[in-house]
């Protein structure tokens, strides 16, 4: 096996093995084998349900089963050990990679981990406490279990290092770009695999394309971008900002906070509680969540608002609007649009809120056919009617840091836009 890819993300794991990826990969190979280990809900820190698709062999079967693991060291190992029960062996690799999400203003491109990149890596915890921290818990894993195999970290943020200071700095105290305060981005590795697909599709070199990306999941951002690099894009200093998410609040007037603070502190609680209420509030108890009271989950959603709840419908819809807002934002930092992608979980699989969002975006000439969109899909799909290109795309994070891997132990730059 050459490469084992370990993505952390807020409600779980992504683990894919890769025999063979190359530098100079287009996309994509499929990967050897893939883990996906989620937990089934946040109190129970070792409930989870273990998936393991083997797309290199068709014809096997899923395997699905619960398993009793805590989201760090173990529930690396414990993927570790489904794949070698299926037969994938992981002696002989190259690296394994680590999707780290904010690379701060450290890391502009992925890099091998030493003991300097690992010290950064925890002074930058605080910027992404989600998944900063449960990504180095990963690190520690795969050195206990291939400590003589290179760990190389692919930043989701470096993909956005071509950002401009118009997009980049915050309008507040010009003292706090100085601080390195400031828009960075996220979903980097999902918008850079996302980009060079959408130029396979379109027939055009990726570094002519206009896209705006739209990375709908648990976790949502909205990003434009101008011959093949990253202009603007909706989350901020960190994965908090920007569109409505599964269980983020996105965007939102910051004197509601400033209003709680003093609304909590007059009524005795500390500064450091009232940081924690509201830091858990924003992350963990907001977007569709807060808003339908069900879920975090679109589908949980869905099925509570055709049931008739209204607070599961109100969610759907203010998902759509905000969604739709910030496409049509983003269309500002582009001089043409060459076509709108849709990825991740959301994007991916709900035709009902493709339809939703798109449905919005009439004015700037998006027209879904609704039998393309509602057709089920074994392959990255076209879906519009008329207007520019809609496309829906399967992303492929883990193959994106595989080849980054690649890249670095080359000795060559790792993200699109560099090659």
């Amino acid at each position: 096996m050459a490469f084992l890819i370990l993505n952390g993300g807020s409600t779980g794991w992504k683990i894919a093995a890769y025999r063979n990826v190359g530098a100079d990969d287009v996309p994509v190979a499929p990967a050897d084998a893939e883990v996906e280990l989620a937990w089934r809900n946040a109190s129970d820190a070792m409930d989870a349900r273990l998936s393991m698709k083997l797309p290199s062999r068709p014809a096997a079967k899923a395997i699905e089963r619960s398993v009793r693991v805590g989201r760090g060291r173990d529930a690396i190992a414990a993927a570790c050990e489904a794949m070698r029960d299926a037969g994938i062996e992981l002696d002989g690799l190259r690296a394994v990679g680590h999707r780290i999400v904010h690379g701060g203003p450290h890391f502009s491109h992925a890099v091998r981990i030493d003991d300097d990149v690992e010290r950064a890596l925890v002074a930058l915890e605080p910027l992404a406490p989600a998944h900063n921290a449960r990504e180095r818990t990963g690190v520690d894993a795969a050195r206990a279990l291939f400590p003589r195999v290179p760990q190389v970290a692919v930043f989701d943020t470096a993909f956005h290092r071509t950002l401009p200071p118009v997009a980049f700095t915050f309008p507040g105290p010009y003292s706090w770009r100085e601080r390195d305060i400031r828009r960075y981005g996220f979903h980097g590795l999902s918008v850079g695999y996302c980009l060079e697909r959408a130029a396979q599709m379109l027939e055009r070199p990726v570094e002519t394309c206009d896209l705006i990306v739209a990375h709908l999941g648990g976790g949502c951002s909205i990003t434009a971008v101008r011959g093949g690099e990253s202009v603007d894009t909706s989350m901020g200093f960190t994965p908090l900002d920007g569109t409505m998410m599964g269980t983020r609040s996105g965007a939102i007037d910051p004197s509601v906070l400033t209003y709680l603070m003093r609304e909590r502190g007059a009524a005795g609680a500390s500064a450091m509680d009232v940081a924690g209420e509201l830091d858990a509030a924003l992350n963990e108890g907001s977007g569709l969540l807060g808003i339908s009271g069900v879920s975090g989950d679109l589908r949980d959603v869905e099925r509570a608002a055709d049931a008739g709840n209204e607070r599961a419908a109100l969610a759907l819809d203010m998902f759509a609007h905000r969604a739709a807002v910030t496409i049509a934002g983003m269309a500002a930092s582009l001089e043409r649009l060459d076509a709108l992608v849709l990825t991740g979980g959301i994007g991916e699989r709900s035709a009902p809120m493709r339809a939703r969002i798109c449905g919005k975006l009439g004015l700037l000439g998006f027209a879904l056919d609704p039998a393309a969109n509602d057709a089920p899909r074994t392959e990255d799909a076209r879906i519009e009617s008329s207007g520019p290109p809609v496309l829906v795309i399967d992303t492929h994070e883990e193959w994106y840091a595989a080849r980054a891997c690649a890249r670095v132990l080359d000795g060559r730059p790792a993200e699109a836009g560099t090659l």
